[in-house]
């Protein structure tokens, strides 16, 4: 494919409010034989294993000036059940442990044969990455996220998804046979008799792209308040959003219109410890090394360690729907240097110091003598080795002076459901069948968190991300070799 900007258009759609148009309404203003949609964690994985058959042309358009998307905002963390790097520290586990923690979070409520087969595909995604493409990953063995069994996280350095996307953008575009194309957004796909054709893209100017396949990764609807609005729980269609400006819900509805299945459309990723003011994201780190939140009136309201997405939900159920996040020296120093996002919440001044619990409460806004009385029976739970007054046992420790806090609120980081796929991400019918030439992966496809914000398991994201992407890719390159 050559670039849309040396292309001439020929042709001008009139129907803006269309998101599929017949093949016969256009005239294929250029090629190429994978096309992918979407330059988020599934579309850059989509496009590596696509492009690793030298005989293809792969296009990966994104409709923003960067990529990455959501993955570019998170930690990067890709968990894995069965890794080399696992066993060279003596962890024993396989896809079966990964599978088990993923439908035990979502009450089993997901696709339990495509939970199965990423998890299974989940150890030759972290190995392929490492190994065929030089991605700087490494196994993170210092902390657990809630509810996972074992170390499975494989992160990038600083723990951030930017550095992933660089590392994966640099790939691509040492690829001869491979084109990335910012700000070139795909508007709707080119059909004929329900198979896909391609697409058109553009922004100032749209064209025609014929394409033998097309992988959707445009990412979910987090970013389309109407759409959250009409899918989601009311208590978190107003809180503050925290993704891509791109997820707008695009390559759901293109898939939809072509009779592709949906399926848990009410499942997001939500998360509880924003920093209020700031903007920051204070890890779930914090929490997950011993840090607790409380209300306004100082008292805990719900177990910490069940989870930051559905904890998000509590949070913004608070009065004014904030937190008071309190931890100590030891937490502090532990994260720095090991968080990206940590280490920029401390550049931007989030967090206040206090000799007292009271003190820090006093300046935090929270009620001091009340705070005060939460550490100190959180600390006694701890001590008595028992669950303590909201439940919580794990991740705990005793918090001790200095402390350390921040007003938060829970926000909104992804959707989780969409297009319902097989076991090679292509988008599938309500009766079964495939839509020809069709591909989602990510955010735009069905997740594996269920249903609401408790079925996510840290990592779900990207599992569903970087495993469908590379699903979608292989398949869509074996099948055009054939």
């Amino acid at each position: 494919m050559s670039s849309l900007d040396t292309e001439p258009q020929r042709r001008t759609l009139d129907d803006a409010s269309a998101e599929v148009v017949s093949a016969g309404e256009v005239e294929f203003d250029v090629e190429t034989d994978v096309l992918i949609a979407g330059a988020g964690g599934c579309g850059l994985t989509a496009t590596l294993a696509a492009c690793e058959n030298e005989d293809l042309t792969v296009t990966l358009l994104e409709k923003s000036g960067e990529v990455g998307g959501n993955a570019a905002l998170s930690t990067g963390m890709i968990p894995a059940a069965g890794t080399r790097f696992q066993r060279e520290v003596g962890i024993e586990e396989g896809p079966a442990d990964m599978a088990r923690d993923i439908l035990e979070k979502n009450g089993h409520e997901a696709d339990e044969e495509l939970v199965r087969h990423l998890c299974e595909n989940s150890v030759d995604l972290i190995h392929w990455l490492v190994d065929d493409w030089d991605l700087s990953l490494h196994l993170v063995d210092d902390f657990k996220y809630p509810k996972h069994s074992e170390y499975r996280m494989h992160a990038p350095p600083g723990r951030n998804g930017e550095h992933l996307v660089a590392e994966m953008r640099d790939r691509i575009e040492a690829r001869e046979n491979a084109e990335l194309l910012t700000n070139t957004p795909v508007t709707k796909l080119v059909a004929k008799d329900g198979a896909v054709e391609g697409v058109v893209a553009g922004s100032v100017r749209e064209e025609a792209i014929r394409a033998e396949k097309v992988i959707l990764a445009t990412d979910g609807f987090a970013g389309n308040r109407e759409m959250v609005r009409a899918y989601c729980e009311a208590d978190i269609a107003d809180a503050l959003y925290y993704g891509s400006d791109g997820n707008t819900g695009d390559g759901i509805r293109w898939g939809a219109e072509l009779g592709g299945a949906l399926a848990s459309m009410d499942a997001f990723q939500g998360h509880a410890t924003v920093v209020s003011g700031t903007g920051a994201l204070s890890t779930y780190a914090v929490v997950m090394n011993g840090g607790i939140l409380v209300n306004a009136d100082g008292e805990r309201f719900g177990n910490e360690s069940k989870g930051y997405s559905e904890f998000a939900v509590d949070v913004v159920r608070q009065p004014d729907g904030v937190a008071y996040e309190i931890f100590d020296e030891r937490i502090f120093e532990r994260l720095q240097g090991e968080f990206d996002d940590f280490d920029r919440a401390v550049e931007l001044g989030s967090y206040t110091s206090a000799d007292t619990v009271e003190e820090l409460a006093a300046e935090l806004g929270c009620a001091p003598e009340a705070t005060r009385d939460a550490v100190e029976s959180y600390n006694a739970a701890v001590d008595a080795g028992e669950p303590d007054e909201v439940g919580r046992a794990d991740g705990r420790n005793v918090l001790s002076p200095p402390f350390y806090g921040t007003e938060v609120t829970g926000s909104l980081f992804h959707t989780q459901g969409g297009l319902v796929v097989d076991e090679h991400a292509r988008v599938l019918r309500e009766d079964g069948s495939t839509v020809d030439g069709l591909y989602a992966g990510g955010g735009t496809a069905t997740g594996i968190s269920g249903h609401g914000a408790d079925g996510y398991l840290s990592g779900n994201g990207l599992t569903t991300a970087m495993g469908l992407g590379r699903l979608a890719g292989l398949h869509a390159a074996r099948s055009l070799g054939e």
